[in-house]
């Protein structure tokens, strides 16, 4: 890396921290204006200040499975300590928080390179409305930027809407993309666009899916079939089945997680629309209750707002005051 390169990958780095920072006000003011009322007064955390905290955590999105499991980690170190000041439990929550996000995402995602498969699959599922198109458009522009050659398929032919988003996005950020008529079998689709992606020796191919939430048999058939045509193409495809969900939607999008989970093999997830919501906090939520890496979020409506997750650069951005 040349001294150029250096100075322009800490510019990028510092413009990502303060697109994460902005992208995470909402949710900040939101849990620090009720956790400066939980500590009001109060000296040292006692059973109500804890009380109050599991309230605010379940207040704030991260669901009650994952704040109980919080609430009992604090407990274990203020029994432990015996005296813990109020002025400590911010760094307590955050060290739950941070060690939470470590046990529950076993990969450090650092890049948008994909080196060990050629062509690398992504199948990308969700409900519409969730920012499932825009969030495909936005994975393409980075993966193009950082050096890969990338193909999408508009396999989503349940709505007309969904194929003409994809082309507009691969004109956009100048992709090419696989696309049949309104109607047409997504397996074919998807097909068509592996096989493309083989032949011109691309680097990833990401596969849109219809966003309808159907029986889940009728998902997890539509799904199935995909895969399964994908595999007579490149064996083991598709290599990442990413979900992407909506933030803004807090506990629903960890029922849509449940839905989906259910219905095929997810191993990734994006979540969209942080910028927009104070209930950021389902981050930690549908991490630690699926087992799932975040791998990406959606920080802003820019091209350049989505980031890779980087669970340490989150929690301290949540936490900086």
């Amino acid at each position: 890396m040349g001294l150029f390169d250096f100075f322009k990958k800490k510019e990028s780095t510092e413009q990502e921290q303060q697109a994460l920072d902005t992208g995470l006000e909402k949710t900040k003011d939101n849990f620090f204006s009720k956790l400066t009322k939980v500590v009001a007064g109060k000296s040292t955390v006692d059973d109500d200040v804890l009380d109050d905290l599991e309230e605010v955590l379940v207040t704030s999105d991260v669901g009650v499975t994952t704040t109980l499991k919080i609430i009992e980690r604090i407990q274990a170190r203020v029994a432990r300590d015996k005296y813990v000041g109020t002025s400590e439990l911010n760094n307590m929550l955050k060290d739950e928080i941070q060690q939470l996000l470590a046990e529950n995402n076993s990969n450090d995602f650092q890049n948008f390179e994909y080196g060990k498969q050629k062509p690398y699959v992504i199948m990308v599922v969700g409900v519409n409305g969730v920012g499932k198109t825009t969030t495909i458009g936005k994975l393409a522009h980075k993966l193009k930027q950082a050096g890969n050659q990338v193909v999408l398929g508009a396999a989503d032919t349940f709505r007309a809407a969904a194929v003409d988003q994809i082309k507009l996005w691969g004109e956009r950020v100048g992709v090419k993309v696989v696309a049949q008529a309104m109607g047409s079998d997504p397996a074919s689709v998807a097909y068509d666009t592996l096989r493309s992606a083989v032949s011109n020796g691309d680097d990833v191919a990401i596969i849109d899916t219809a966003g309808r939430l159907h029986n889940k048999v009728g998902l997890m058939n539509e799904l199935t079939k995909i895969k399964n045509v994908m595999q007579k193409v490149i064996p083991g495809a598709p290599h990442e089945i990413l979900l992407v969900l909506d933030a803004s939607t807090g506990q629903n999008a960890i029922e849509q997680c449940k839905q989906f989970t259910e219905a095929t093999a997810v191993n990734a997830l994006a979540l969209t629309k942080l910028d927009g919501t104070a209930k950021g906090g389902v981050v930690i939520g549908i991490s630690d209750q699926f087992k799932i890496p975040v791998k990406y979020i959606g920080v802003g409506e820019g091209v350049e707002h989505l980031q890779l997750f980087d669970r340490t650069a989150f929690v301290n951005s949540l936490f900086k005051s």
